[in-house]
């Protein structure tokens, strides 16, 4: 059978824009794999291409996923650390709920808010052996904020990682083209035995991200 492209017929109180990311999101070969997978997202899959060639998820592994609704991440680090059901390894944390996911336990915080993730800080009893943050701010479609927005991410996400990351720990992070920016770029340099820049193929081709993948923490540098 071949696979026919799917047209969208622009509808009434259909917006040009939202008729155009239809009829992506309906032929995008990652979108229909990840509902024949069960994979929460589409997304599933960059973490998929990360670990299968950086080899950063291994069994017994505590993995902390920041930004993690709708749990794709969560779904692809609980298959790969865990050793037993009943022991939750992942850790996911982000504004909006997600629904339950076996292996992982969710925190509802936000991760800029100083109160909200000094409670969550607290809670944590041991250090992670990869730290994951997939997370990015609503686009303004202004390239420059759009930057500086994810520049302040991560870093307090890598602000974070350093704090909260066991010796020889991994560090993945979303960045855009302009990357890490300076300090932070320097800081994770000195932090970690290797430093990429990768951009999965299920990153879309027209998309400026791409991953900052940080192996081999040196915890007391």
């Amino acid at each position: 059978m071949r696979n026919l492209k799917v047209k969208v017929k622009s509808a009434k109180g259909r917006t040009t824009s939202s008729t155009r990311w239809l009829q992506r999101q309906l032929n995008d070969p990652f979108v229909k794999e990840a509902r024949l997978q069960g994979f929460r997202s589409r997304s599933a899959f960059k973490l998929v291409e990360i670990d299968n060639k950086f080899n950063l998820l291994k069994k017994g592994y505590r993995v902390l996923d920041l930004g993690c609704a709708p749990g794709g991440w969560c779904q692809v680090a609980a298959k790969k650390v865990g050793v037993k059901p009943s022991e939750n390894l992942v850790t996911g944390l982000d504004l909006k709920p997600c629904e339950a996911i076996v292996g992982v336990t969710f925190f509802e915080t936000d991760f800029l808010d100083e109160g909200q993730f000094l409670k969550f800080e607290k809670s944590l009893e041991k250090k992670f052996d990869v730290i994951l943050s997939d997370m990015a701010p609503n686009a303004t479609g202004h390239k420059k904020t759009d930057n500086l927005q994810i520049m302040a991410l991560v870093e307090a996400a890598t602000d974070f990682a350093v704090k909260f990351l066991k010796q020889d720990g991994s560090f993945v992070a979303k960045v855009l083209d302009a990357g890490a920016g300076p300090e932070i770029q320097k800081l994770v340099n000195k932090k970690f035995e290797k430093v990429i820049n990768f951009k999965p193929k299920a990153s879309r081709s027209d998309s400026s991200e791409r991953y900052l993948v940080a192996i081999g923490f040196k915890e007391g540098e």
